[in-house]
């Protein structure tokens, strides 16, 4: 599909469904990021990926075959450790375990003033929500680390993320969470911040498979170029979804790259 032609200095990177799924990379990913790096372009990673710490994700990338740097990684968990530490709080996390260890040097005592919900699947029970819902009731601010109604959680298979839960606290406690992750303007602005291209963001783009979550709020209003990729959560029709018409459509991450770098 032909593309919006512009000054193009840096890409923003969504990694799962977009680079990888689970633990299988997508088509020619590998190689494609390669090929992307080697034309000059600036590149960072954005994502909501909210299971494991920023540590564990780092090492699962290198360990696919990704050339990357830790400092390039930008995390909507990393995000909300980010708040927690500038409001004070003394968080209730519902996040697994494999995330939970990057708050290891926060003091999660009760009572809690705030809650952050994260995608924790073992932690979406009666109990633990009930628990949520009493320090919301308590007076606990709300912070949904993001709010994907899915994720792709095996190649053509989508499980529930944690949008629903936190649309389930939010209702229940009648509290409007603060949202810290993608398609937060401020998460994005972290990224396009330590490229340097804060104040030109429109020479950006940003790829991912989700039509709203990746390509919408923030990076709408941010002017982003917005590419959405037919692999992970993508389903038919996803294009409609957008808030505006998109800069181009791909089947996969290495067919996006092929298009923003022919003729450089």
């Amino acid at each position: 599909m032909a593309t919006t032609r512009k000054a193009l200095k840096g890409v923003l990177l969504d990694l799962s469904g977009t680079l990888h799924i689970d633990d299988k990379v997508t088509p020619n990913a590998v190689a494609a990021l390669r090929k992307l790096r080697d034309t000059g372009i600036r590149v960072r990673f954005v994502t909501n990926s909210t299971k494991t710490s920023d540590e564990r994700l780092y090492n699962k990338l290198v360990g696919l075959g990704f050339a990357l740097d830790r400092s390039e990684i930008f995390t909507s968990l990393s995000a909300a450790k980010r708040l927690v530490l500038e409001k004070g709080y003394r968080p209730l996390l519902l996040l697994e375990d494999a995330a939970l260890e990057q708050f290891g040097d926060i003091d999660q005592t009760p009572p809690h003033t705030a809650v952050v919900v994260g995608l924790a699947p073992s932690r979406f029970d009666y109990s633990h929500m009930n628990r949520a819902f009493r320090a919301l009731q308590d007076g606990a601010d709300l912070v949904g680390i993001h709010r994907a109604k899915y994720y792709a959680q095996s190649e053509g298979q989508l499980s529930m993320g944690p949008g629903g839960f936190v649309a389930a606290l939010e209702y229940a406690a009648d509290k409007r969470a603060v949202l810290v992750g993608k398609p937060a303007r401020e998460f994005y602005q972290l990224a396009l911040a330590d490229m340097g291209l804060l104040e030109s963001p429109e020479s950006v783009a940003m790829i991912g498979d989700d039509v709203l979550a990746d390509l919408g709020g923030g990076a709408h209003d941010l002017r982003l170029q917005r590419y959405l990729v037919r692999t992970g959560k993508y389903r038919a029709s996803d294009e409609a979804k957008a808030l505006a018409p998109l800069d181009g459509t791909f089947d996969t991450f290495s067919d996006a790259v092929d298009a923003l770098t022919s003729g450089r």
